[in-house]
């Protein structure tokens, strides 16, 4: 596997796929046809060097992401939603109102995220376990099972709804995109369908990453004011993700036994996050690749072969068998001569 640095999202009925600072948005549209849009990125991580440094640049790519993520989202929604008073604006106005809504919603999402998931694990064992248990450690250690067990409990319902069964698959289709030109196939529907639909940098992998993180963190710093200990949960949150993304980057960049093993369990969870997409999902994932990244040279650069001979490695081994044996009978029939 060779890292192509190319990363995306599933939206609604839809792909999108990033590389370097521009990002592109397929959604199939109710009458079949694949909508592509393609936009620079007005990332922070472009504004200065220093957001580009080593930890700084996990909590940095983190907001970026929640941002874009959640814009690309309301984009591949618009061509869902019913006829009402909003089909009357302009599209400035439409395009401002999506903004400011996308805006509301991410901080309405975090606000949700911290109280759910970091607060309410440590308000249950400051006030419930700590009753039963007096090890610091320990609860801790509770704390970050429960939070974890929340969030796997939280991925698992939300599976149940229709909608977000096909964002699952639209999610897979993604993968499923990315590893397969990251093999050095062509990038089609046949080489597509064959390939993983988990993959080593998903941001599920990345969720997991900063909970495990999180006891690591908190057994180091400790406070004996409560309060301290409440707002160290959500002031550390910066430290955290930068560590979980140096770690996921590393464990992205690498293919050995050790860091495929430390991979593992995020790849297990995204048995969750990700489905089987069909044929038209993975078409939806090749042109949002295509409208960002040209696959053909990558292939042609990292493995070496043109794309039309990367169709797949059981036909290329099948094709370089057959050539062998046409030259050992050659060899042969001149021998015998």
């Amino acid at each position: 596997m060779k890292y192509s640095g190319i990363g995306g999202q599933a939206v609604i009925e839809g792909v999108m796929m990033k590389n370097k600072d521009k990002y592109a948005i397929a959604v199939r549209k109710p009458d079949g046809e694949i909508e592509v849009k393609t936009e620079n990125c007005n990332a922070i991580s472009q504004k200065a060097a220093f957001f580009r440094a080593p930890f700084i640049r996990g909590m940095v790519n983190f907001i970026d992401s929640l941002v874009l993520g959640m814009s690309t989202l309301t984009y591949s929604t618009s061509f869902y939603d019913e006829e009402d008073e909003d089909d009357k604006k302009t599209p400035e106005e439409k395009a401002k109102s999506d903004k400011i809504f996308g805006v509301i919603t991410v901080i309405i999402s975090v606000i949700l995220a911290l109280g759910i998931f970091m607060v309410g694990p440590w308000c249950l064992s400051e006030f419930v376990l700590s009753r039963f248990i007096k090890s610091k450690s320990v609860l801790i250690l509770i704390e970050g099972l429960v939070r974890v067990l929340l969030f796997v409990g939280y991925v698992t319902l939300i599976s149940l709804m229709k909608d977000i069964k096909r964002v699952y698959m639209y999610h897979g289709a993604e993968h499923k995109c990315i590893n397969c030109i990251e093999h050095g196939l062509e990038l089609n529907v046949e080489n597509v369908r064959k390939s993983s639909k988990e993959h080593k940098r998903c941001g599920t992998s990345f969720m997991l990453i900063v909970m495990c993180i999180s006891i690591l963190v908190l057994m180091l710093v400790r406070f004996d004011s409560r309060i301290l200990r409440m707002f160290a949960r959500i002031l550390l949150i910066p430290v955290i993700a930068g560590i979980s993304y140096e770690f996921l980057r590393f464990t992205g960049t690498h293919d050995n036994a050790f860091v495929n093993a430390l991979s593992k369990p995020g790849l297990l969870l995204q048995g969750l996050t990700t489905r089987e997409p069909d044929d038209e999902m993975i078409e939806v994932g090749i042109a949002s690749v295509e409208a960002v990244f040209d696959w053909r040279a990558y292939i042609d650069e990292n493995f070496g072969t043109k794309p039309s001979e990367a169709v797949s490695g059981n036909e290329n081994k099948a094709d370089a068998d057959e050539d062998a044996s046409e030259e050992k009978r050659a060899d042969d029939e001149q021998a015998d001569s």
